[in-house]
């Protein structure tokens, strides 16, 4: 599955980001843009495609990884100037935007470098699963610039306004441990756990009852309501399922169909 930067002139380019659809349920999304994943506009519109057509055919949980050595070292600052500004800006909102909003859980499997854009894409994930090598960091300040791609609004969530204000007022990066301690990862694991916890954890929920998962995101999110996601939550076979599950057998026996 290739974005629209993947074909040119009918000659077909290296993608720059990769799926992978696995039999449990799970997709896995690699960005491939060595040397440090850069977040240029080409991949953040190959990024948005994938996320586009992952909606259109819906995976149980999706991944989103740079590979082994790092995750995403930041936007590709070459593009930068002020005559793109609103362009850089409004390519990023779109496409983390759409990472935020997809309807299935989503764990960003982070190893190495998640810094600018790259942290940003994190954020944008619903969990972040971090290497004990991961470091954490939006050093835009240093460039004497702001966060761009959400940063200002999601770090202050996870980590509250006050330490989201010294992390982006000075540009200091975050070590896998800090992160797990200050909320801005959810679990740390050896570097040769990464993919396999990743997968595990994915696994874990594509197996669960994904239309409530989605329906409870929408709510804390903001989509929706509590009172109009629980209504529509018994629309589902899965609410049927569980509850006549939990009558018969108690709680934690039901098996999802996701639907």
């Amino acid at each position: 599955m290739v974005g629209r930067s993947a074909v040119a002139a009918g000659c077909p380019a290296k993608a720059l980001v990769r799926v992978e659809r696995r039999d449990d349920g799970v997709a896995v999304v690699t960005l491939d843009h060595p040397k440090v994943n850069a977040l240029s506009q080409e991949l953040l519109n190959e990024l948005g495609d994938v996320v586009a057509a992952l909606a259109d055919d819906l995976p149980g949980a999706v991944v989103i990884t740079g590979g082994d050595r790092l995750f995403a070292a930041g936007a590709d600052v070459t593009q930068f100037s002020a005559e793109r500004a609103a362009e850089i800006a409004g390519t990023f909102h779109r496409v983390l935007d759409a990472v935020a909003a997809f309807p299935r859980a989503t764990i960003a499997a982070i190893s190495g470098y998640a810094l600018g854009g790259g942290c940003e894409l994190a954020m944008a994930c619903d969990f972040r699963l971090a290497s004990e090598k991961a470091v954490f960091g939006q050093p835009e300040i240093l460039l004497g610039i702001i966060p761009g791609g959400g940063g200002t609004q999601r770090l202050p969530r996870l980590v509250g306004v006050s330490r989201a204000k010294e992390l982006i007022f000075s540009g200091r990066q975050v070590k896998a441990d800090e992160a797990l301690a200050i909320g801005l990862a959810d679990r740390v694991v050896a570097p040769d756990e990464l993919h396999d916890a990743a997968l595990a954890w994915a696994a874990e929920l594509a197996a669960g009852p994904v239309q409530a998962i989605a329906l409870a995101k929408a709510a804390i999110d903001g989509a929706t309501t509590e009172q109009q996601a629980f209504t529509d939550v018994f629309q589902t076979e899965d609410a049927t399922i569980g509850v006549q599950s939990f009558l018969e057998h108690g709680p934690g026996k039901a098996t999802f169909t996701g639907r």
